[in-house]
């Protein structure tokens, strides 16, 4: 059972820094394209709260979903 865990940790946390490298990336360019780059920190920056945001909306979602699912089932 422990193993399970951790392979789903390692899992998320690859996940979640493949993603957070994507965004950094995508912000960058996207700043040099449009002449108004900011550093790779800057960006780097943005890519983590932007991806925390993406983060707690998904949690509030499933949360939201298990909520209402169990509640329609006692009705």
């Amino acid at each position: 059972m422990m193993d399970r865990t951790r392979t789903r940790l390692r899992r998320l946390i690859r996940s979640l820094i493949a993603w957070w490298l994507i965004l950094a990336t995508g912000l960058w360019l996207l700043g040099r394209a449009t002449e108004q780059s900011a550093s790779p920190t800057a960006c780097a920056a943005s890519a983590a709260f932007l991806l925390a945001l993406g983060e707690a909306g998904d949690w509030l979602r499933r949360r939201w979903h298990h909520f209402r699912t169990r509640k329609m089932g006692r009705l």
